[in-house]
């Protein structure tokens, strides 16, 4: 199964980016699988937490189901790394056009970050599959139901910073297709089975969060 095909597939299920900023390698696998455990298929290192790229040839080995790659990818040559390292998800705080392009060229999917609508539909017109929101605290939902109205319908867009359990809900409803989660799942110190129990209650909160139209 490529890269996309599981962005696809576990966008069905629970579309859920873990980001484990600041985890170490002698920590990845059992953080891994209480995340597994909790049935999260999108996992994040991003690069300037320690030795990032052990960590993500560590994740993507022995998760071979799950969609591992790297947050904060900011130039070319980490794109490179993170690929020779198994990875195939590439997030970003930023659009850069050549960070796309490289992710593309690798088959690895690219969730740039934006903020505005000129940086959203630049993203997408460089072939992003999917849009980071952020920083989600200065992107309100109103915002982003503005933003859904005028992007092209299939766009995923994952809102990124400060999600918890409680807004998740109103976020989803103004049109999120999914969210990313930082130090409310994961912080240097947690326990696997810390990280597992904040891991089932987003998952939870994303079940929960549902409603027909």
């Amino acid at each position: 199964m490529n890269a996309l095909q599981k962005f696809e597939n576990v966008l069905q299920t629970l579309p859920l980016v873990a980001i484990l900023r600041g985890i170490a390698p002698n920590e990845a696998l059992a953080i891994g699988q209480a995340l597994h455990d909790a049935h999260w298929g999108l996992i994040e290192v991003p690069l300037n937490s320690p030795d990032p790229i052990q960590s993500i040839a560590l994740l993507a080995a022995h998760y071979p189901q799950a969609l591992v790659g790297a947050g904060t990818v900011l130039t070319v040559q980490q794109v490179r790394e993170v690929h020779a390292a198994g990875g195939q998800l590439v997030v970003a705080p930023n659009f850069d056009p050549a960070v796309v392009s490289e992710a593309l060229k690798r088959d690895m999917v690219c969730l740039p970050g934006v903020m505005t609508p000129t940086e959203a539909f630049a993203s997408l017109a460089a072939g992003a599959h999917g849009l980071k929101l952020f920083p989600a605290e200065l992107i309100m939902p109103q915002a982003v139901k503005a933003l859904r109205a005028v992007l092209p319908t299939p766009t995923r867009l994952l809102p990124v910073g400060g999600i918890t359990p409680d807004n998740m809900a109103t976020y989803r409803s103004a049109g999120a297709s999914g969210f990313g989660i930082g130090s409310a799942l994961y912080k240097p110190g947690m326990t696997a089975q810390q990280v597992g129990g904040q891991a089932q209650r987003f998952a939870a909160a994303w079940g929960q969060s549902y409603r027909p139209e």
